[in-house]
């Protein structure tokens, strides 16, 4: 048998993946696709955020006679995009993470929507709609590669019974770095018979799968536009010995039992009731906007706040991590322009909107979801009935001009790869701020290179 070549092994590695999809029991309506666009649509999310974003597909399918969208969930998108895509079996649309898309849009995987974008009235001020931090998130190489599904920002939760039971004022959460130091040092107990941590005001491990926004919180950046800067910004240096003497605080030993038995140890663990901030083990953390669907399913009597995260860089108000879900237009999209009309439909809404009723679009999968739309105008009544009781929070952190992201490079799994195991090393005081902090810098400063090259050799970088 003839050895294949990349693109045929992709071709029918693709197509075999595809096989085994539709095989896998999906239903779709084929009454409804008579005389209709068929487009595919592969979306990540399951459970609760699944179910919110297949009634809005339902809605798009009822609102017009013309396209049919078929939702299928999909594990391993990111992945199964770049295969499928190069073998010519891709979707018409993907649902992916925005730290995703400069290495979709690297690999060639995805279409521009810049000329599609450009038929809307207000052309390329379409984005304009959007919160700027979250538009930054859909360009790479100044062009437009996706829009926002459900965007995310990062805050504050603390716990307002543990803050009463240390004589701290249970609706004022703390304002600068040395204010969440001393309220930490307050929270922090230990049993005085066995020297065991019984409760933490702070855990630097929990969570553990967004570290690089502690760098940012100290002013730090990784990248300046044209190199990798994590070795070389003090920002990032200061970050990491913060973090560090998080742990000598409370001592390596007691560090370590205390995140193993409260499952912080785990980059999942918001999705476990073990959760030390559900059983009130845990006064202070920092998570998404979407931790609230957990706190209603697992911790739903427990009294907490919601706040902007306190300022360690003085002027430096509002800061907050940016992430967002995103829509987007393979390669290969047999029908983009009806693609587009999906796209535009599920990330537009109802400004009007005065009931439940009347919401469209994001603004009825951020109904669902108890996420904030990525627009900048709201309708009266998602503005007065948001179902996540600290939803204006976050409505003020997604306009912040402080919202930091992820690097916008192709390289983002190794940063990802290369933050998290950083990270490890310096709270488990195995190695030294400004060495793992070298380290790391060579390490991405090689795979950029090589990136570098890469796209050189493909034209996609001059």
């Amino acid at each position: 048998m003839p050895a294949l070549n990349r693109r045929e092994f992709l071709r029918l590695s693709a197509a075999g993946s595809a096989a085994a999809l539709f095989g896998s029991g999906c239903r779709r309506d084929d009454s409804a696709l008579r005389g209709r666009i068929h487009l595919t649509y592969w979306e990540k999310w399951t459970g609760e955020e699944g179910e919110a974003i297949r009634k809005v597909v339902d809605d798009f399918n009822r609102s017009q006679d013309r396209i049919y969208v078929e939702y299928l969930n999909m594990s391993h998108i990111d992945r199964k995009v770049i295969i499928a895509t190069a073998g010519g079996m891709g979707p018409d649309i993907a649902g992916v993470w925005s730290h995703t898309l400069s290495t979709l849009a690297d690999l060639n995987a995805l279409m521009p929507l810049d000329e599609l974008m450009a038929a809307e009235p207000e052309g390329p001020a379409w984005m304009n709609r959007f919160y700027p931090a979250v538009a930054g998130l859909m360009r790479h190489r100044g062009q437009v590669y996706g829009l926002p599904s459900m965007h995310m920002v990062s805050a504050l939760f603390w716990n307002k019974t543990m803050f009463r039971e240390a004589g701290l004022d249970p609706e004022r959460p703390p304002q600068t770095l040395r204010e969440f130091d001393e309220f930490n040092r307050l929270l922090t107990r230990k049993d005085p018979h066995t020297g065991r941590l019984k409760q933490a005001g702070f855990l630097s491990s929990e969570p553990n799968f967004v570290n690089w926004q502690y760098l940012n919180w100290f002013g730090g950046q990784s990248w300046d536009g044209e190199k990798i800067t994590i070795a070389t910004d003090p920002g990032n240096l200061a970050a990491l010995q913060w973090i560090r003497a998080k742990t000598e605080e409370v001592g390596l030993q007691e560090f370590r039992i205390f995140a193993s038995g409260a499952a912080g140890s785990s980059s999942l663990s918001f999705s476990s009731p073990n959760n030390p901030f559900y059983t009130g083990k845990l006064g202070m953390t920092f998570y998404g906007v979407w931790f609230y669907s957990y706190l209603r399913r697992f911790a739903p009597g427990l009294d907490w706040g919601c706040a902007p995260w306190p300022e360690v860089v003085p002027g430096i108000r509002d800061y907050t991590y940016v992430e967002s879900d995103i829509l987007v237009v393979p390669r290969g999209c047999r029908h983009p322009e009806a693609a587009w009309k999906f796209l535009r439909y599920v990330t537009s809404a109802n400004l009007a909107a005065r009931s439940e009723a009347e919401l469209r679009g994001v603004e009825k999968l951020g109904w669902l979801q108890r996420r904030p739309s990525s627009l900048r105008a709201w309708s009266p009544f998602l503005a007065e009935n948001h179902p996540n009781p600290q939803i204006e929070v976050f409505r003020r952190l997604s306009d912040s001009p402080n919202a930091a992201r992820i690097i916008p490079l192709g390289i983002a799994r190794e940063y990802i790869g290369e933050n998290l195991a950083m990270f490890e090393r310096v709270r488990n005081l195995s190695q030294k701020p400004e060495d793992a902090l070298r380290y790391v810098h060579g390490r991405l400063s090689e795979s950029w290179a090589t990136h570098q090259r890469s796209l050189r050799r493909h034209g996609l970088l001059a």
